[in-house]
């Protein structure tokens, strides 16, 4: 892509208005875009592109590029040292002074740095890290952080067959391939403007990772049964429960976000599924849950959390959460989880789930509830896939990530209630 002095100065500009990072990075790139709108396509992805890749690697690179660690120069220093442009490439761009300083940046040694730095994590979660991990896993671990995701669809097979949406991808010329795992997934290879194609408009795909695709087949819905998606969101999981179910069953999803909950009713109106029932709450207390007490066959907890398992994706969420912000999450994700355990029914299933990689929000969240509730067991996550012809064993938890397994960082726990 040829780099031109505007598209450099649209990227410096996202970039300063993203830094300060008080608000998501992809909300104010979106407000941005929307500013700029005489921006093209190809103007719009290198854009995306450099600043990402800024976000990604914002510590080395304020390390290499110091003392000028502003916007223009943490760029100039990402397209040197990260994309390997060579001086004589970015020469036209340069302003005075600029070249010597960049020569610099070229010739940093990075071998002997903190850990922090050459993973691109802050302190706090190197530290947490390297309390429970040997150095080299944390630095493949971060390396595999620090690649952009690909792009993973989910197949809707109330309305279509992955071979059938597979053949009119190729047809179309969209180079894509079946999900290692999932068995509804497809990873493309390119970014195209999938929302615009006639797959996505009529509801026979859905834009979802693969690993959030395998929660769903942790949960192993069946027709008929009554399911909650307890912190629903936008819905995607909840999609993929009533398509498992063939339609047919109930399925509420709850959330307390009416905004992320109107995000589902497009999606709901392609999907052509009648048995999901988008429930707005005001806490996990509230009266429409205790209702349903005992009744439920299964139920998802997808539970709010760090999102530190999709740093490929959101590499901003590293810069902006604290560890007091964990804090917060560990006692919601309890209280959450014990409430949403009461509408499970004798024999009934509850699945745990974050995209975190930290301990404090998986593993310690699930064995101090399986301590304080004897009347729940933890089922072997391996098992249930394996019941679903899916080859997969991480241990008793569901545990991926981005360099073993190409999804974003995923936790899950199955349990019974016995």
């Amino acid at each position: 892509m040829q780099l031109t002095p505007t598209r450099l100065g649209h990227a410096v500009h996202a970039l300063a208005e993203i830094l300060p990072l008080s608000h998501p990075a992809d909300s104010s790139l979106s407000r941005y875009f929307r500013n700029n709108h005489e921006l093209g396509a190809k103007d719009r992805a290198f854009v995306a592109e450099t600043v990402y890749g800024v976000l990604r690697r914002k510590r080395l690179l304020e390390h290499l590029a110091a003392p000028h660690t502003d916007p223009r120069h943490l760029i100039l220093a990402a397209l040197a040292r990260l994309q390997g442009l060579s001086l004589r490439e970015l020469e036209p761009l340069l302003q005075k002074g600029e070249d010597e300083w960049l020569k610099q940046v070229k010739a940093v040694p990075t071998d002997d740095l903190p850990l922090a730095v050459r993973t691109d994590f802050p302190d706090w979660l190197a530290e947490r890290l390297a309390a429970r991990l040997p150095e080299a896993e944390i630095l493949i671990l971060a390396r595999g952080m620090q690649q952009p995701a690909p792009l993973d669809l989910r197949v809707n097979t109330v309305l279509a067959s992955r071979d059938e949406v597979l053949a009119t991808l190729a047809r179309d010329g969209i180079d894509a391939s079946a999900t290692p795992y999932s068995p509804a997934g497809v990873r493309l290879k390119e970014k195209p403007a999938i929302n615009r194609h006639p797959l996505f408009l009529d509801g026979k795909i859905e834009v979802q990772d693969e690993g959030s695709q395998l929660l769903g087949y942790l949960v192993a819905p069946r027709r008929g049964e009554m399911i909650a998606d307890f912190c629903a969101g936008a819905g995607g999981k909840t999609l993929l429960l009533g398509a498992l179910m063939h339609s047919q069953g109930r399925i509420y999803a709850f959330d307390v976000s009416d905004k992320r909950l109107s995000q589902l009713k497009p999606r709901l109106k392609r999907s052509g599924l009648s048995n999901l029932h988008p429930q707005l709450i005001a806490n996990e207390n509230d009266l429409k849950i205790k209702r349903l007490a005992g009744k439920l066959d299964r139920v998802l907890v997808d539970a709010p959390c760090s999102g530190l398992g999709t740093l490929r994706r959101n590499p901003d969420l590293k810069w902006r959460q604290q560890p007091r912000d964990i804090e917060e999450l560990t006692r919601k994700q309890a209280a959450i989880l014990n409430a949403a355990a009461r509408l499970v029914k004798t024999g009934g299933r509850l699945v745990y789930a974050t995209c975190s990689i930290l301990t404090e929000e998986n593993e310690q969240i699930v064995e101090a509830f399986l301590e304080a509730h004897p009347e729940f067991r933890l089922i072997e996550a391996s098992g249930v896939l394996a019941q679903q012809h899916i080859a997969l064993d991480t241990g008793k938890y569901l545990k991926l990530a981005p360099h073993v397994h190409g999804t974003d960082g995923f936790f899950a726990a199955a349990m019974e209630r016995v």
